[in-house]
């Protein structure tokens, strides 16, 4: 059955997280892809804590959320704004070099944003001292730029300035790669990452710099223009980021490609979310952005809201609880796009996790509104059920089940 085309779409025992948030398929003429298992560049991921989850552990999370709101509220029309950025929700990191000798950091390779920074060592805010920090002094290949930069994400403040130097993803080299230093970090003093590598189209990267994936392509450093996520779904270790190919053993049966629908984000269209075999959100068609820098599933409000009450979450501070028993009763959430299912079982979508000192709470994060309130957010807990590939050639995403 399927709902009509108005807009009202998004237990018991002990508790548990339900993953989610408020906030047509025609074949690509591309053709598939040349698989050069040797060619590929493979980086270990690492799965972390996010953010949320720690301050949840502590009892903080409804404080920093309205501390974070009260910052946010401030307009700057010299800041680039990414409301989609909320890095509450990251959870997978890997480690990058920077400069010459190289110096290291953990970061989050993102989809959800285009630009590359690290803190700088003249950064004051008290995120800097907790992380890594980039020396200019310590690098024989650094360059000044010195340009301005300020970044608002979902949650933090970003405010710096640009320098240049020599970027090393595994043994990919970035020569002259333009990078984001912080002086000034607001929202990130609890994070387990030092900065953000953004992977999106480069639209939205600072004015007038090349995001380092395409530094790589255009100096030939990639067999072939595209990128790939496994993602874990149990274990801290075994995920993995790689460039230029894919390899095979990480899905199972064929990608389905779906083109993408606008070159900012990795945006594509989405035909309708159904339970049962009934479409509870995106009743008629919506958009929604592929997004490894964002742990949950974002969509809007009234949408997420319908789900959490066929699912009978109630709502529990700022987010939303089910009991843990339901993932054996509660039905898989299937996500149509270009025509194709992709179900989330509620193994996927429901989370045990300890709060307050009561083990198997389970909460479901209620989510945000933001400018861009039509469009839904396929974050890591649909990325874990489905390998994805990022073909920036012919403008397309690759999804197949993860094994």
């Amino acid at each position: 059955m399927h709902a009509p085309c108005y807009r009202n779409c998004g237990s018991r025992g002990s508790r548990c997280r339900f993953a989610w948030s408020h906030n047509s398929w025609t074949p690509s003429r591309g053709g598939p892809l040349k698989m050069e298992l040797l060619a590929i560049v493979s980086l270990p991921l690492r799965k972390i804590k996010t953010l949320r989850e720690t301050l949840r552990e502590k009892n903080l999370l409804n404080s920093f959320l309205e501390q974070e709101a009260y910052r946010l509220s401030k307009n700057d029309s010299k800041i680039a704004t990414l409301p989609l950025r909320n890095h509450l929700d990251i959870a997978y990191v890997g480690v990058i070099t920077i400069g010459t000798p190289p110096q290291e950091f953990r970061v989050v390779f993102d989809t959800g944003s285009a630009n590359l920074w690290v803190p700088s060592t003249t950064c004051k805010s008290p995120a800097c001292r907790t992380h890594n920090a980039f020396n200019p002094q310590n690098s024989l290949s650094y360059g000044e730029v010195g340009k301005p930069i300020s970044i608002v994400y979902g949650s933090g403040i970003f405010r710096g300035f640009l320098g240049s130097d020599t970027v090393r993803i595994g043994n990919l080299v970035s020569p002259k790669q333009s990078f984001g230093l912080s002086l000034v970090e607001s929202g990130f003093d609890f994070v387990p990452f030092d900065g953000i590598l953004g992977l999106s189209f480069p639209s939205i990267a600072f004015k007038d710099t090349i995001p380092i994936f395409d530094n790589l392509w255009s100096h030939g450093a990639l067999s072939e223009p595209v990128f790939a996520f496994y993602l874990s779904k149990n274990k801290s270790e075994g995920s993995v980021v790689m460039f230029g190919g894919v390899d095979h053993r990480y899905y199972q049966g064929e990608l389905n490609w779906v083109p993408v629908s606008e070159t900012r984000y990795w945006k594509i269209s989405m035909n309708h979310i159904s339970m049962n075999g009934n479409v509870v959100a995106c009743p008629c068609g919506c958009h929604a952005i592929v997004d490894t820098g964002t742990s949950l599933i974002y969509g809007p409000t009234e949408q997420v809201t319908n789900i959490h009450k066929l699912m009978k979450a109630k709502p529990q501070s700022s987010e939303y609880a089910v009991s843990c028993d339901a993932i054996r009763t509660l039905p898989p959430v299937i996500f149509n796009i270009n025509g194709i299912d992709y179900p989330l079982p509620p193994q996927a979508y429901i989370t045990k996790v300890r709060a307050l000192g009561i083990p198997n709470i389970g909460h479901v994060t209620r989510g945000v509104e933001s400018r861009y309130q039509s469009n839904w957010i396929l974050g890591d807990v649909f990325l874990r059920q489905y390998f994805s590939v990022f073909d920036r050639k012919n403008k397309r995403i690759g999804l197949a089940p993860a094994v």
